[in-house]
């Protein structure tokens, strides 16, 4: 958790602000994960910050929708594409995406 609190300071993505009267608030909560190793052993605990979108309605609180996952099919063809028109690619890992996106 303390790497994610520190992840948002390091971005200066939030700030305290004064609630809106005639707006939803949109809760987030922590959802924990561990990872294992193949013999079923904790490797790493893992902490992730989430908003709990089903408090919210369409056209009310959100008009676009976002999800950060790539499609294999998709990541097949860029690969494919790039290869075809000799483009380098590189690969980077986001662990703020929330934050990011």
């Amino acid at each position: 958790m303390q790497e994610v609190l520190n992840q948002f300071e390091k971005s200066k993505v939030w700030h305290l602000v004064q609630r809106p009267k005639n707006k939803t608030i949109i809760d987030i909560r922590w959802v924990f994960k561990n990872n294992l190793d193949e013999q079923g052993n904790i490797t790493r605990n893992k902490a992730r910050l989430v908003v709990q979108g089903y408090n919210q309605e369409e056209g009310i609180d959100y008009d676009k929708t976002f999800a950060p996952i790539a499609r294999m099919e998709a990541i097949r063809m860029l690969i494919a594409f790039a290869a075809h028109m000799k483009f380098t690619l590189y690969q980077m890992d986001v662990k703020s995406a929330f934050l990011n996106g």
